[in-house]
Order: structure tokens, then C-alpha cells, then sequence
């Protein structure tokens, strides 16, 4: 394989809860937390396509925002095309398109244009670069006939797509997408997979972490896979690793119930 594009080392995440008044008097200085990540390790390599599956609240998305360093780990580390998260969040930023909540992170009164020239200028996009990377990336995406409509007016496949040319405006070596095919249709996810294999990998070399509950993501686009529950990978390795993993007891019946 070839060298890591993402590696993850031991790495923990707590979120502090909230407490009420009451226990707050009873006891002035105690905390409260919930473990989100408890020591996990990671490896994706160089162009590969990587896919984490597991039941809500594995911890998925949270391994998402902090390689993309929108959340601090509370302990281990994590790289990013060598890049660490806590130390150089600047370069890993640059390194990567990350794709976690496309619905509401546009604006639904913009055009779906005008979204992605806010995006570029947020990014230090030049406008002419930015416009050139739009018409670029629309037309591979299929989405030019749309691109001057306001987003408001876009289908949940049409959102996808602008939510991955805008991924892909910084031309990253990394991309983090969370169920990117969560709203698709069969025919339109099978296209997304295409596109994810035949054109990010096959032919711009780029290097895919993919959050997703489906199978068919599993099975036909992933190159390698991790069981996430609690927190934790349970088991990882190509589909056919990881579901003989289940089928012997590998992972729990909960876990196991998902897939």
C-alpha cells in the first residue's frame, strides 16, 4: 500500500455533558463526559477509497470534524498528508474537501453559483480561478444546466453534487464525506459511486474517507472498511474481511444488525 494519506493514533475524544443546578451544588467541581472516541486507530492510504460504517452515534462524524479540524481530540494524534491536526490545522485544511452536512450548510436564497464564489472567497480563491474551477467542476459533475438556480430549488441528488464541487474547489488530496449517497436514489448513487471510483480515484489520484450506511458503498466502492461502534473499530479490512469478520462473531449483534 502505498504511504498514509490519514493515520490515527490512540485517539480519544470526550464531550463535557451539561449538568443541572442541583448537582452542580452537590458537587461544585465534578464534570461530566461522554466518550465519543475511545483509542481509535486508523490507516487510509494513498488513493484509496476508505469506508467506516457502524450504527448512529459510533463516532464516525466525530473522527470526520477532527481530522478536518473542526473538533480538538481530547487525546492521541491524527495526520493528515503528514500534516497533524492539532499542531498545522492550516495545512491540513489546505490538504483537504471535506463534504459532512451539505443540506444546511448553504444558502438556500443564493444560487447554487453564488454559494460556491462565497465558498472560494472564504478560501482565498481568486475570482477567476474560482470561475474557472466552477465551470470545471460543474461540468464533470453534471450540474452546469443548474448552477445559476437558487439552491432552494435543488434535489437532493443536485445538493450532493454542488456539496462535493465545493469539496473539490481547493483541488484537495483528501476528501471526508459523510453519507454522501444518504438521500440518492439507487440509479443516482450508483452514478456517485462511479464518479467517486472512476474519475476522483482512477484518474485524479485523490484519496477518499467515506462515512456511509450503505451496503453498496461497502461492497462496490470501498477498497478497505472499519466497523465502528461505541467508539471503537470492532474489525476493518477489504468487504469480504470484514463480513466474515461478522459472521464469525467479530463484531456485536447490534453492529452486525446494521449491515
Amino acid at each position: 500500500m502505498n504511504a498514509a494519506a490519514i493515520s490515527v493514533r490512540s485517539l480519544v475524544k470526550r464531550f463535557a455533558l451539561s449538568r443541572d443546578l442541583g448537582e452542580i451544588i452537590r458537587r461544585p467541581f465534578a464534570t461530566r463526559s461522554a466518550t465519543a472516541l475511545d483509542g481509535v486507530d486508523l490507516e487510509v492510504g494513498r488513493g484509496e477509497i476508505f469506508g467506516l460504517l457502524g450504527p448512529n452515534g459510533a463516532g464516525k462524524t466525530t473522527l470526520l470534524k477532527i481530522l478536518c479540524t473542526l473538533v480538538l481530540p481530547t487525546a492521541g494524534d491524527a495526520t493528515v498528508t503528514g500534516c497533524d491536526v492539532v499542531r498545522q490545522p492550516s495545512l491540513v485544511r489546505q490538504a483537504i474537501g471535506y463534504c459532512l452536512d451539505t443540506e444546511r450548510s448553504f444558502y438556500f436564497r443564493m444560487t447554487g453559483r453564488q454559494n460556491l464564489e462565497f465558498f472560494a472567497a472564504l478560501n482565498n480563491i481568486e475570482s477567476d480561478r474560482a470561475a474557472e474551477r466552477i465551470a470545471e467542476l460543474t461540468e464533470m459533475l453534471g450540474l452546469s444546466h443548474a448552477i445559476d438556480r437558487r439552491f432552494a430549488t435543488y434535489s437532493n441528488g443536485m445538493q450532493q453534487k454542488l456539496g462535493l464541487v465545493r469539496a473539490l474547489m481547493t483541488d484537495p488530496h483528501v476528501l471526508l464525506l459523510d453519507e454522501p449517497t444518504r438521500s440518492l436514489d439507487p440509479a443516482a448513487a450508483a452514478e456517485f459511486r462511479h464518479f467517486l471510483r472512476g474519475t476522483l480515484v482512477d484518474k485524479l489520484n485523490k484519496t477518499i474517507l467515506i462515512v456511509t450506511h450503505s451496503l453498496e458503498d461497502a461492497s462496490e466502492c470501498c477498497d478497505r472498511i472499519a466497523l465502528m461502534g461505541q467508539g471503537r473499530i470492532s474489525a476493518s479490512g477489504t468487504w469480504a474481511e470484514v463480513r466474515g469478520a461478522i459472521r464469525n462473531g467479530g463484531t456485536s449483534a447490534h453492529q452486525a444488525g446494521h449491515l
